[in-house]
């Protein structure tokens, strides 16, 4: 919570603030008075938001959301009236069209700064890339943000998204990711491969020693998917308590530059929705990310 040590304020909000951390969030707190301050620029939401009653009830809490898309149907003014920010994202197997597309959108959205790529290469059902094929890949993603950067943009590249996957030989996202920069190393005459920041997928205990092991690549890290999903966590009371253990990681930490919640809606049977099934009407889980502290 460093933003509890750099502002100035009087005794009495103080006090509130530090009520706010202490408190059990399942029992006592009430999810609609926590947030005393204005929203967290890392705090976002992995879910294709197309609903304006959605975007409005979501406005105070988080800041930027992404589809796994590189273009939104969402309304045209998402970021000057909702006050949110929507991330693209080239997937993986993307072909010269996608590229072509996703370079439309991006300049004719001045306010995009940062382009998700490569989902989860080293789970089969996902984008599904040994390490030498997506190394093959980057130069795409590389050349794509310099032909922007030609055309006075400045686009940054967040990617692989990595989790511990299903593919043969490299199930740990480190194994996979040092074969990657092997191989790109070994095709591009030593040089490294761009990389602006790392991201990454959780959804067990265990965030911070996650996060730990991939200090060794020297990067920030945007978890673009998160919430607890082991078989212990019956009930939205337990992922509350997850969310604030997970949150209050994400926030605390300087190596972690974004995280998004997974999801909005999709995953009953995991107690990780932050709606009901009416647009705009967030449940209990819902209300309390976006009023978690920071």
């Amino acid at each position: 919570m460093n933003l509890y040590l750099k502002l100035i304020i009087i005794t009495f909000s103080l006090m509130q603030l530090i009520a706010c951390e202490t408190v059990d969030p399942v029992s006592t707190a009430d999810p609609d008075t926590l947030n005393v301050f204005e929203k967290s620029f890392k705090r976002g939401l992995a879910y294709n938001l197309l609903d304006p009653a959605d975007l409005d009830t979501l406005k105070t809490g988080i800041s930027w959301w992404y589809n796994w898309y590189f273009t939104t149907d969402a309304p045209e003014g998402y970021y000057t009236d909702y006050e949110t920010e929507f991330i693209p994202m080239l997937w993986g197997r993307n072909s010269p069209d996608d590229f072509t597309r996703a370079r439309t959108f991006i300049l004719e959205h001045s306010e995009i700064q940062y382009l998700l790529v490569l989902n989860e290469p080293n789970l089969t059902d996902q984008a599904n890339q040994t390490p030498a094929q997506a190394a093959s890949d980057w130069i795409d993603y590389e050349q794509f943000v310099n032909q922007l950067e030609s055309l006075g943009r400045t686009i940054y590249l967040v990617g692989p998204a990595m989790n511990w996957g299903t593919m043969t030989n490299y199930g740990d996202p480190l194994v996979w990711l040092d074969a990657f920069y092997d191989s790109y190393r070994s095709a591009n005459e030593g040089r490294e491969p761009r990389i602006d920041y790392l991201a990454f997928h959780w959804y067990d205990y265990g965030l911070e020693s996650q996060l730990d092991r991939l200090q060794k690549y020297d990067k920030q890290i945007w978890i673009t998917e998160m919430a607890n999903w082991n078989s212990q966590i019956n009930s939205y009371e337990k992922q509350a308590e997850q969310m604030q253990q997970m949150v209050a990681i994400c926030e605390s930490r300087d190596d972690v530059f974004r995280y998004a919640w997974f999801i909005g809606r999709g995953a009953e049977d995991r107690f990780s929705n932050l709606f009901n099934e009416n647009p705009g009407d967030l449940n209990y889980l819902g209300r309390f990310y976006i009023n978690l502290p920071y």
